[in-house]
């Protein structure tokens, strides 16, 4: 069965949640904006907790605009770079990575919040909290300025830590897990399924939650956001995007079976357990309760604590978000 047969399969079954029914049903949303456009595209990044994208895409496409379409980012281009050239119209991106960008001048708009704590803080014998990483090494990727060097510099900065000179941040081609796995860097960000495989091999213990852990866990992690000239030429458009992804959130809780199957068959994961137990961790459905502009206040503070940003909280959410869309949908969903 190919990949577009395997989608088609999973979305047959929703009939309980009644997603692609209410997006082709004439008179769903009595109001709706005309559809400026057909084209809309995406930036293609992995990571099993993006899933709600992912399965977004033939909502997307039911709600008219069927020229859906992958970019994948280069390896000089981060998503949020593509989106700001126009050369990809929406990101599901960290909250953290967004609001530096913004504060650097990037047109973009973040639009809603998608997810709640996608990563754990994983650490060796001695350190047990984020305090303790103070002259201690933490594996960040190829370079400085990764979402983990974001992340946990934020983390630091909270906590009363000068990121850039309490740290030692080692950047590396080898993979940051198995650096850590090595006992070459002290401390290291895990996102799904590296969380699971070190639980597994019993390396190393967890001294941040952010599925647990306030506030941590009281903020997205990761957020939907759009290229600033697309939202504003395609509001109709914009907002059937914005639309299609919070359903999928939800569908990432009623079938996290369906969901999990769809990764696998489409490469975005390697094992269907590891990918099960993701979506069943992963709080989807805090979209309803959790306010998106809190969390860029939140990680706008610390990262300008953290001397990683100029800019102040309210003017990084004046020039950098939109939440029209998502108030009109919490509205006609009656969330």
């Amino acid at each position: 069965m190919d990949t577009f047969q395997t989608r088609r399969h999973v979305l047959t079954g929703l009939g309980a949640m009644g997603l692609v029914p209410l997006l082709s049903r004439p008179g769903a949303f009595a109001d709706e904006a005309a559809l400026e456009t057909t084209s809309v595209r995406f930036a293609r990044s992995p990571g099993i907790c993006l899933a709600p994208q992912f399965m977004a895409e033939e909502l997307i496409r039911a709600d008219g605009l069927s020229d859906f379409r992958y970019v994948d980012t280069q390896a000089s281009l981060s998503s949020i770079a593509l989106a700001a050239r126009g050369e990809v119209d929406f990101v599901v991106e960290y909250g953290t990575a967004l609001a530096i960008r913004i504060d650097q001048g990037d047109p973009i708009k973040v639009l809603s919040g998608v997810h709640v704590g996608c990563y754990e803080l994983f650490a060796h014998e001695g350190i047990n909290s984020v305090l303790d990483l103070k002259g201690k090494s933490v594996a960040v990727g190829v370079a400085r300025g990764s979402d983990p060097h974001v992340y946990v510099s934020a983390m630091a900065s909270y906590v009363g830590l000068d990121p850039l000179k309490d740290i030692d941040w080692v950047t590396s081609d080898v993979d940051p897990m198995e650096l850590f796995a090595q006992h070459k860097v002290d401390a290291f960000l895990a996102g799904p399924p590296e969380p699971q495989e070190l639980r597994a091999r019993k390396i190393g213990h967890v001294i941040l939650n952010s599925l647990q852990d306030r506030p941590w866990s009281q903020y997205f992690c990761c957020m939907l956001a759009a290229n600033a000239a697309y939202a504003a030429k395609y509001p109709g458009a914009t907002k059937r995007v914005v639309r299609a992804v919070l359903k999928a959130n939800d569908l990432c809780v009623s079938e996290p079976e369906r969901v999990a199957r769809l990764l696998i068959n489409d490469g975005y994961a390697p094992h269907y357990d590891s990918a099960l137990q993701t979506l069943r961790d992963i709080p989807y459905a805090k979209w309803r309760e959790l306010d998106p502009e809190d969390t860029i206040r939140f990680f706008s503070l610390r990262l300008r604590e953290g001397g990683m940003i100029k800019s102040s909280p309210q003017r990084i959410i004046a020039n950098g978000t939109d939440w029209r869309f998502l108030n009109e949908i919490k509205r006609e969903l009656k969330t």
